[in-house]
């Protein structure tokens, strides 16, 4: 018998009586593809390993036997060609070779064709009174939707009717609020021409008020810079005479000691310092040339050092900023004023300086240079502001300068020197 031929119901048969008999065989018995199945649960090896079972019964007459002969052992009477089921029948007629196994399985394939068949009609006749019912309760759902849409439609024209009547109204009022609009439009452009000739007219006033105040403020101005300017110039000639009669005073009251001590002829001659021969007094001006004579000099009384600022910073720390430069270059200037006493001045180039220039320390005057006026111009300036006979002392490398304020009787020092002088103290 051709297995493959068998009916699907016939072979499922097959695959649920050898699935169970794997369960119960022993392990020598069952065909080694099928000792894997024989762990699983009956419906899950009849589920899984349906093919390798009808494949092994089919090829193994062993296997088939021992399926039979466990069936007749385990559970006898159930496995039988003549058994009431006849899905059942036709499996035992295949598995035992029974010459009636080909009407047992054609009457287990009609019977489940009927079966089938019955099978479908009720599931049809189920379907059909599910529609029914389905039917009636749609044709319930109509009718009420029917009535709902009367209702609905019934609802719809009166609200269309009330909303007519609005939109009635609403024209009216409409109407009437474009016509007071317009109205309005045009009171608003009579008050707006009005308001803009008026705007005009205040801007003309405001204009030429403005022009009048700019004009007493320009005047102002001026007159106030030069009371300023007057005060200033004032204030600063004042300051001058004032410095350059202190300078004279001392000045004066060295020399009248020197002339006291020339004519005291009681007093025990002349000191022995003046009877010193092959030396004299300087006639003022040239180059301080060393420390030796530096220092000689800034002991001198009254003596104005003036410093060419940028000249000595840019000589002695050129890696530092100009700001760091300024700042302590008037720091070392403040530490050899308050040592040596003398009054220091330090003047900077003003150009180009953004940062808050630096104050001047205790005994330094730090000066900045107006703009268009360079550094040099001032300390030109400061050495001819200075009255005849006060020692004054320039401290830069610059040959112009020193050659300018030598003309003037100033003394000059190298930038190298004063920065040696201010690093040993």
């Amino acid at each position: 018998m051709d297995w493959s031929r068998l009916p699907d119901a016939v072979r499922s048969r097959l695959a649920d009586v050898a699935s169970t008999a794997v369960g119960g065989l022993p392990a020598t018995e069952v065909p080694v593809p099928l000792r894997r199945l024989a762990r699983f649960t009956p419906a899950k090896r009849a589920k899984l390993g349906a093919p390798a079972l009808l494949a092994e019964l089919g090829a193994s007459t062993v296997f088939r036997t021992a399926v039979v002969a466990w069936w007749d052992e385990h559970r006898p009477g159930e496995l039988v060609p003549d058994a009431d089921d006849a899905l059942t029948a036709a499996a035992a007629a295949v598995l035992v070779g029974d010459a009636a196994a080909a009407d047992a399985v054609a009457a287990a394939a009609h019977r489940g064709d009927v079966g089938e068949l019955r099978a479908e009609r009720d599931a049809a006749l189920s379907r059909v009174d599910k529609l029914t019912t389905e039917l009636e309760r749609l044709r319930g759902e109509l009718g009420e939707a029917r009535e709902q849409a009367r209702s609905a439609g019934e609802q719809r024209d009166a609200e269309y009717q009330q909303l007519r009547r609005r939109v009635s109204e609403q024209g009216a009022k409409l109407r009437a609020a474009l016509d007071g609009h317009a109205s309005a439009d045009r009171v608003v452009e009579d008050v707006r021409a009005a308001a803009a000739a008026d705007l005009a007219a205040a801007r003309a006033d405001a204009d030429r008020e403005r022009a009048r105040a700019e004009q007493e403020r320009r005047r102002a101005d001026r007159a106030a810079g030069e009371v300023a300017s007057a005060r200033q110039a004032a204030r600063e000639a004042r300051q001058a005479d004032e410095v350059r009669l202190g300078l004279l005073v001392d000045t004066l009251g060295g020399a009248v000691a020197g002339l006291r001590r020339e004519l005291a002829l009681g007093g025990g001659g002349p000191r022995p310092g003046d009877l010193v021969t092959g030396a004299g007094t300087a006639a003022g001006g040239g180059p301080v040339d060393g420390l030796a004579a530096l220092d000689a000099l800034l002991a001198v009384p009254t003596v104005h050092l003036v410093v060419d600022g940028y000249n000595v910073s840019k000589t002695g720390y050129p890696e530092l900023t100009l700001a760091d430069q300024r700042t302590r270059l008037v720091g070392q200037l403040a530490a050899l004023a308050a040592r040596t006493g003398v009054e220091v001045t330090v003047v900077f180039d003003g150009a180009g300086v953004v940062a808050a220039p630096v104050r001047g320390s205790r005994g330094v005057r730090v000066l900045f240079s107006d703009k268009g006026v360079i550094a040099d111009d001032v300390i030109r300036s400061l050495v001819a502001a200075e009255p005849q006979g006060r020692p004054v002392l320039v401290a830069t490398s610059d040959g112009a300068v020193v050659r300018s304020v030598q003309r003037r009787g100033a003394y000059t020092v190298p930038s190298t020197a004063i920065l040696t002088r201010l690093v040993r103290g």
